[in-house]
């Protein structure tokens, strides 16, 4: 899929809003597995939470400005990427420890592999870093690897950073 043309270029003040709003709007419908599209009065409430005038955002009348018409279609497009395209890509617990199991007993990994912060029945090992470090392990060929999920990963040569992926 192709990034949204009408997003690429939209200056920082666009995407501190997208910040601001989302965090105190939130990402996702309570109780529903879909991504949040913020609406009008959402937006007024935000900014009235923070102290903050969304004058530029939205008028008097509630219409949105020029920057609150692109926020709400970034929010629009974001939503349904995210509900319509990638959800019914992701897999769930029983198809992720499914796919570790089935690789971890074909590949016998010897990198680590880290265990969820649940406790009692629901502790198991991290499946998706789990699958990460089994697959990159796999095809390293014995190369070394730093397989902590906290840090940035880097390709190198002889010792050399040539790209860090984010």
């Amino acid at each position: 899929m192709k990034a949204d043309d009408r997003f690429l270029t939209q200056p920082r003040e666009f995407w501190a809003n997208v910040r601001l709003i989302s965090e105190q709007v939130g990402y996702t419908v309570r109780g529903k597995k879909t991504i949040k599209v913020p609406t009008v009065s959402d937006i007024r409430e935000a900014f009235a939470k923070l102290g903050l005038d969304p004058g530029r955002i939205v008028g008097a009348t509630n219409a949105p400005s020029g920057l609150g018409a692109d926020l709400l279609a970034y929010y629009e497009h974001r939503a349904s990427v995210l509900n319509d395209l990638v959800r019914p890509m992701l897999m769930d617990k029983d198809e992720a420890r499914a796919t570790f199991d089935e690789l971890f007993q074909r590949l016998r990994p010897t990198a680590p592999i880290p265990i969820n912060k649940q406790k009692g029945a629901k502790r198991a090992p991290a499946f998706l870093t789990g699958i990460v470090n089994m697959l990159i392990e796999h095809h390293a060929e014995g190369l070394p690897c730093n397989y902590d999920p906290r840090t940035l990963t880097s390709i190198t040569r002889d010792g050399v950073p040539l790209r860090t992926l984010a």
